[in-house]
């Protein structure tokens, strides 16, 4: 499997001289490096030069954002798979790209972990029953562990017309709109850096997914989803289990009742329990 790491990057020649040490290091050789640079003026160029002889393709240039520098970053990839790893994100360790390719997977899409911190919290753990769309409506799968097949990338080009949303929108489309195949290894596939533009801006980002969901679903089907994300709780994923076993969803509706019937916020909403599904 030749996988295409494609790095891009913009006046961050720190964090780009970590990700490329990251990359030449890794024991697993059969990938090739592209490196989309959008014409930096802080010392990014010296440090690509610097590592020549291990990038397979690099280019320093003016570019209209960061979804255009990924775009063309795929229009160079030979890869099966492409994975973004942005200058300041880093592999996991020098054996991450071998105990991948060495997992077998096959599918379209290859999620592996994504380190946050020290303690090696991750980004949006993967969903317990299978993706579904709810899953991407309330997070996101973060590229930097993402192996993505290059010909859906050619199918999907990134949206340039997005600011930092344009990787999320292109996982609705392939994972829901096309259904396309998803694995998730037990596997650290990288170090996130943090300082990234979509981490400091999570307004922006929640516009961008409302904007994106409108224009590719209808509005009755984002109503419910909407619903569902208001009514999200600590106890969600465990409410099917106790269903079954304790019947406590009804326990719960009648308690929440009773609590909001004491804060005065019962305005005739709900109704007497009888809409309750008979199984519970």
């Amino acid at each position: 499997m030749l996988v295409s790491v494609i790095t891009i990057n913009y006046n961050n020649c720190r964090g780009l001289h970590q990700t490329i040490l990251s990359v030449v290091h890794q024991e697993y050789q059969n990938f090739e490096f592209i490196v989309i640079d959008g014409g930096s003026t802080d010392g990014s160029l010296d440090v690509i030069k610097d590592y020549s002889e291990n990038i397979t393709f690099w280019v320093s240039e003016k570019d209209r954002g960061i979804y255009h520098a990924m775009n063309k970053g795929v229009a160079q990839a030979h890869g099966d798979y492409c994975l973004f790893m942005n200058s300041g994100d880093c592999f996991y360790d020098k054996d991450v790209l071998g105990r991948v390719v060495n997992s077998s997977a096959i599918e379209d899409i290859i999620v592996g972990k994504v380190s946050i911190d020290k303690y090696d919290h991750i980004i949006s753990p993967p969903p317990l029953n299978g993706l579904t769309l709810y899953h991407l409506y309330s997070g996101a799968i973060p590229h930097q562990g993402a192996f993505i097949r290059t010909v859906l990338l050619r199918k999907y080009p990134y949206d340039e017309n997005l600011k930092i949303s344009s990787d999320w929108k292109f996982f609705v489309q392939t994972l829901i709109l096309d259904n396309c195949s998803i694995r998730y290894l037990d596997i650290f596939v990288s170090r996130y850096d943090m300082n990234g533009v979509s981490s400091s801006n999570p307004e922006l980002m929640r516009k961008e997914k409302d904007e994106t969901l409108k224009k590719l679903f209808p509005i009755r089907i984002l109503e419910d989803y909407r619903r569902y994300k208001l009514s999200e709780c600590l106890t969600q994923t465990l409410t099917p289990q106790l269903k079954v076993n304790y019947g406590i969803d009804r326990l719960l509706y009648h308690l929440g009742k009773i609590l909001l019937k004491i804060k005065g916020n019962n305005h005739g909403h709900f109704d007497n329990g009888n809409n309750i599904d008979a199984d519970s």
